[in-house]
């Protein structure tokens, strides 16, 4: 989205260095969320644009899916704002923690995750329920204290 940490250069920087990246495929209408493989960098500039203009392969398109090939050891979890004890404001579909809650259930566990921040999106506090999963880290530019490391 425009208003969150842009990651091209970090998607450029994986495959430079020789790592499988997957990327988030949405299907409308739920909150159901899978991590499909992305093969190259030109690639994504070739996936079709959401109503949310999120480039993602089609829902009935063929792809390697994390949940099935093995897991994923890191993911990067966007969101509105994020506070230091990992919680995080998504933008209310609940897209990332049904997905982790999935990934629990079959594979045991969850990656390690990193939130992206602004340092405009880092709060005292978020409000949670019993269904948000804590991110384990938040990189932010700029000064701030005592965040989830």
């Amino acid at each position: 989205m425009p208003d969150e940490i842009q990651t091209a250069e970090i998607i450029s920087d994986i495959f430079q260095q020789g790592k499988t990246c997957f990327i988030p495929r949405y299907k409308p209408r739920s909150n159901h969320m899978d991590m499909v493989r992305l093969r190259s960098l030109e690639e994504i500039q070739q996936l079709p644009v959401t109503s949310w203009n999120i480039r993602q392969p089609e829902d009935g398109e063929s792809r390697e899916d994390a949940l099935f090939t093995g897991g994923l050891d890191l993911v990067l979890v966007p969101g509105l704002g994020f506070d230091k004890e990992g919680h995080r404001l998504g933008r209310g579909k609940g897209f990332y923690d049904t997905f982790f809650e999935r990934y629990s259930r079959q594979l045991a566990g969850k990656p390690h995750t990193i939130a992206l921040a602004f340092q405009e999106q880092l709060c005292e506090s978020i409000p949670v329920t019993e269904h948000d999963i804590e991110i384990d880290e938040i990189l932010c530019a700029g000064d701030h204290e005592d965040m989830k490391n």
